[in-house]
């Protein structure tokens, strides 16, 4: 089995993706491309796409249900980093729910992590970087 999240993509769909403008990659090597950001307010970017309805964040690759992949991954904003899949650490997000929740789809359970069960996940879980996970994964802006 893959990662649920690998055939969802709801979220990307549901919530405006805001963050610093320090994230940047005009400003940050390595951090959002620019070019997929557009002026939330002097402080905040956001992904373009997700200002305003229908959201759809540009970075987003996706059958909704189907096939879902950030054409950004290793450069997306801390945001979408911080939001975990339910039960994917041991508790539920209200957020992965809602989103999972407006295309028809169950949200997740314990039972959609059992694949791992078996892996090496000595690591704690960490993200892309290496960090663990945090300990409460916060609602997007």
């Amino acid at each position: 089995m893959q990662h649920p999240c690998m055939t969802c993509g709801a979220c990307c769909t549901q919530y405006r993706v805001a963050f610093h403008w320090m994230e940047s990659d005009e400003v940050t090597p390595g951090g959002v491309p620019h070019q997929l950001t557009e002026v939330l307010d002097p402080h905040r970017l956001c992904m373009r796409g997700t200002h305003s309805k229908p959201v759809r964040c540009v970075a987003l690759d996706a059958q909704i249900g189907v096939y879902s992949r950030c054409t950004i991954h290793p450069n997306r904003p801390s945001v979408c980093r911080e939001v975990d899949a339910s039960w994917e650490y041991g508790k539920a997000s209200p957020q992965c729910d809602k989103a999972r929740i407006a295309y028809g789809l169950d949200p997740l359970t314990l039972a959609d992590w059992r694949w791992r069960d078996g892996a090496d996940n000595d690591d704690d879980h960490p993200d892309d970087n290496g960090n663990s996970p945090s300990p409460q994964a916060p609602i997007a802006a």
